[in-house]
């Protein structure tokens, strides 16, 4: 192991980036210096690419995962809301394949009577991201300044914006490089970016939902669990209430992928209608939130309160309201045509008779950003209205040459390739599986 460099030794980006590659343990001061560096434009790339890889292979320990999570946190302004009355509570997923709880519960909590202010990133890796949903509300704006953001949680209860200047910067320019160069999938880059967005948010509570399958970052349910258990840890270190949800993502969450079209389903459960396992995750969350928020006395009046909000209509107006705020066309809510239609449809079919027992619902998420719903490189640009509708969910018979999914598109210039991508997906057998898994498979920290 390389001894850390004394105080009196210039420090060099190649020299930590082969201390690491070698495995050895980097100090605080070692990885303020690269993160430092990096955000302040001093260090490049290539180099910050370079560490990363060695992180993503080497692997961090404790010491150096609160080093980074706390010097990414300090990189910008940690938020307070001090004059904004009772809890600030909010949910961070890890992503998956359909996954667009956020859209959801944030307007029903905000309705119960909480703050949220959610701070959110854009698509990574093969999952779509939330401020990516929202920018398919036409005029939609996330990227409001710390002022802005205020007076818009003050008025209506909840903010959906991305990083700024001021908030966790290292951040923001790590995040999109480590989904340019494969270093998604790793339990500590995943935990200090989550948690140095979530700390600057000036909350007092925080809902995980991790997810664990084939269309999650974190195939195996133990590294799921492992996840959970160092982010619940980091953010009880920081004195915030923090509690994980493990659920599945064996398969997509809703029967839509796509930016347009997670906003219309979103748009549905707030309606009270919707695919099942959005609505009760939904209020899973939002179940949760509203008891570390000391909203209720417990979960099961959480998921309660929740249901009411939508039943009354009250989340649905305070996304409207929310919309506007943020200068939005609120019309979508009552008029889901307003946002962007792919010009073209094409089904995929089935090639055989029998049972769907599995899907490879990672590369669900890759055909989407195949078709310009995903990106490659960090400047690629989001096609909004591209998307995959889904008819099949494992356990249920489908026939030969059945329709398994819908792809909405606007050039047909990688049809092919998506369509291949997504019939490959499908594992069909002659009987269903023996049993199905519940959503929800395990709650950490409780």
């Amino acid at each position: 192991m390389l001894p850390s460099p004394s105080p009196s030794i210039r420090m060099r980006a190649v020299d930590l980036i082969r201390k690491k590659r070698d495995s050895g343990e980097l100090s605080r001061e070692e990885i303020e210096f690269l993160v430092s560096g990096y955000t302040r434009g001093e260090i490049p790339d290539y180099q910050m690419a370079a560490w990363l890889m060695a992180v993503w292979i080497r692997g961090m320990n404790r010491s150096e995962l609160a080093a980074l999570t706390e010097v990414m946190l300090c990189s910008g302004e940690v938020l307070n809301h001090a004059e904004i009355p009772g809890k600030k509570v909010d949910k961070h997923s890890t992503g998956g394949v359909g996954d667009k709880t956020s859209l959801v519960l944030a307007p029903i909590v905000a309705a119960g009577g909480l703050t949220v202010p959610m701070i959110s990133g854009r698509g990574l890796g093969h999952t779509g991201g939330t401020l990516d949903k929202l920018e398919a509300i036409p005029g939609f704006n996330v990227n409001l300044s710390l002022e802005q953001f205020r007076r818009v949680l003050h008025e209506c209860g909840m903010g959906l914006i991305g990083q700024t200047a001021e908030i966790a910067p290292a951040d923001k320019k790590i995040y999109a490089l480590r989904d340019a160069t494969s270093t998604v999938e790793n339990i500590g880059l995943i935990c200090a970016s989550i948690m140095s967005k979530k700390l600057a948010e000036g909350i007092d509570a925080l809902v995980l939902d991790v997810k664990t399958g084939s269309g999650a970052f974190m195939k195996k349910e133990e590294e799921s669990i492992r996840l959970a258990e160092v982010m619940v840890e980091t953010g009880k270190r920081m004195g915030k209430k923090v509690v994980a949800l493990i659920t599945g993502m064996d398969e997509p969450l809703g029967w839509m992928a796509g930016h347009s079209n997670e906003v219309w389903e979103s748009l549905e459960v707030l309606k009270g209608r919707g695919p099942a396992d959005l609505r009760d995750l939904s209020l899973d969350l939002s179940a949760w939130m509203f008891f570390l928020g000391e909203r209720t006395k417990d979960v099961e009046e959480g998921r309660r309160l929740a249901e009411t909000m939508v039943a009354t209509g009250q989340a649905l107006g305070k996304l409207r309201q929310g919309i506007r705020l943020q200068g939005g066309d609120e019309r979508v809510v009552d008029e889901p045509e307003r946002l962007p239609q792919a010009r073209f449809r094409a089904d995929v079919t089935s090639a055989a008779a029998g049972y769907i027992t599995a899907t490879n619902c990672e590369q669900f998420g890759t055909a989407l950003a195949t078709l310009g719903g995903g990106r490659e490189k960090k400047e690629d640009k989001i096609d909004h209205a591209v998307g995959l509708e889904f008819h099949k969910r494992i356990g249920e018979r489908v026939e030969n040459g059945e329709r398994l999914v819908t792809v909405h598109y606007n050039s047909d210039a990688k049809l092919a390739e998506a369509k291949a991508l997504i019939a490959s997906s499908y594992t069909i057998g002659e009987s269903a599986p023996a049993e199905k898994r519940p959503l929800v498979r395990r709650i950490i920290g409780a």
